[in-house]
């Protein structure tokens, strides 16, 4: 039978062979899903020969992944903020780019006594969650257009611990239905911004398995920042505020859109690459 550090090796050149980067780094969390342990362990069981079952297992997932299937879905988790986030196909995988937007929000509101949250396009809930998670003194609300997306979400607000404190509802910010509630002291998402053209030039990860529906905006990658923006005058307190993240070279177009809204205090932030991800600005 192959030992743990056979299939790893073995794992790691059929992976580099099919084109993914990290092979090493996939075949260990693959194979460490599979066994039930953290990738470290397996470094303490290189010469624990593997069961006929895990083999067969071991090569299904592999084989997903050597056609780009996203790693997070296969093995069903993701880490966010060191939150455990279950992931499915019906949900956009969080990426480290949206923590740096919840670690906005967290930074300027960790001690309020009591904070109102709308998030717009909730997905599997990694804002909502960690929000209410963090920030002891909130309470959220979070929407999306998805039912299978709320599902994830509600099972991961369960798993989280924070059910109490995040409520999940179906709602279309397009289209003209109000929520049921208003006077948010601060609005969030991270909205679809990926243009129709742009979508056919990305990673077959995203195009062929992310929901479409999550990335996607059919018109310029503007519109829902115009829609929710507007809509948000509607919903927020005085002085409230709204956090956005943001496409690859909008932040000035947006910074407009906030500003003809009567939006202040507008601020823009980078990531780790050097680009403007999050923007905020203040109700007037």
């Amino acid at each position: 039978m192959l030992t743990v550090l056979e299939s790893i090796n073995l794992s790691t050149d059929y992976l580099k062979n099919k084109g993914i980067e990290s092979p090493r780094i996939n075949a260990e969390l693959i194979l460490a899903h599979i066994l039930k342990c953290k990738r470290l362990q397996l470094y303490l069981s290189f010469d624990r020969p593997l069961k006929e079952e895990e083999v067969i297992l071991y090569r299904e997932l592999l084989k997903r992944r050597s056609k780009f299937e996203p790693l997070q879905y296969i093995i069903g988790n993701v880490n966010f903020l060191g939150l455990d986030f279950k992931v499915t196909p019906s949900v956009l995988i969080p990426r480290p780019e949206t923590e740096l937007l919840v670690e906005e929000i967290i930074a300027q509101c960790r001690d309020k006594e009591f904070i109102k949250i709308l998030d717009i396009g909730t997905g599997s809930g990694n804002i909502a969650i960690t929000l209410a998670k963090f920030i002891h003194g909130s309470n959220v609300i979070a929407t999306d257009i998805s039912e299978e997306a709320i599902e994830v979400a509600k099972k991961n607000a369960a798993v989280n611990e924070v059910e109490g404190k995040v409520f999940f509802l179906k709602h279309n910010i397009l289209l003209a239905e109000k929520l049921p509630e208003e006077d948010f002291d601060i609005i969030v998402s991270n909205p679809p911004y990926v243009t129709l053209e742009e979508f056919k030039n990305l990673d077959n990860e995203l195009k062929d398995y992310e929901p479409s529906i999550a990335l996607t905006d059919s018109s310029d990658g503007l519109s829902f920042y115009k829609i929710i923006t507007a809509k948000s005058k509607n919903y927020l307190k005085e002085n409230g505020k709204i956090y956005f993240e943001l496409g690859h070279n909008l932040s000035t177009k947006v910074f407009d859109i906030l500003q003809a809204n009567n939006f202040s205090n507008i601020s823009i932030k980078k990531d780790y690459q050097n680009i403007e991800r999050i923007i905020s600005g203040e109700l007037l």
